[in-house]
């Protein structure tokens, strides 16, 4: 049995009279930097802890590995696969469709988060080139350069 200690300030029940003035006093203190915890009610209802609207975004660096050379990305800690793609398709010029990321040994999805998975500051990703993609540029290229030339002459004047 774990016995978890809590304050029993934050479950006391108070009465409506002294609920007015401690939130009226809640407001001012909130501004002098006593330490007062602001709450929210989101849409579907559930009580949350308020948010500043300044809330700085994290940057962090991953360094992106594609076969012999690598990239340094900076990219916000709460982006998705499918945002470092485009980031990368700058650096590259593979095209977001055309690249495979592996984090961890294994392939993510562009709809995964990189905080989710655990993607820290310096964290490896490795960058590879679709396969199937790849043949079919091969195949489309090997074809282009067979109709631009379907016949060979004999006799060169």
């Amino acid at each position: 049995m774990i016995k978890l200690r809590c304050s029993k300030k934050l479950f006391r029940r108070s009465s409506s009279k002294s609920s007015t003035a401690s939130s009226s006093s809640d407001a001012g203190d909130a501004g002098s930097g006593r330490g007062e915890i602001e709450w929210e009610v989101r849409p579907g209802g559930m009580l949350v802890q308020k948010r500043d609207g300044t809330g700085d975004v994290e940057v962090i660096t991953v360094r992106v590995a594609t076969g012999f050379s690598w990239h340094d990305v900076s990219i916000g800690a709460t982006c998705t696969f499918g945002e470092l793609k485009v980031v990368l398709s700058m650096v590259t010029g593979l095209e977001p469709r055309e690249q495979r990321l592996l984090f961890r040994g294994k392939e993510r999805e562009d709809s995964d988060h990189l905080h989710m998975l655990g993607v820290r500051d310096k964290d490896k990703v490795l960058l590879l080139e679709d396969p199937a993609l790849k043949d079919m540029k091969l195949r489309a290229a090997l074809a282009a350069q067979a109709v631009q030339s379907p016949y060979q002459p004999f006799i060169r004047v």
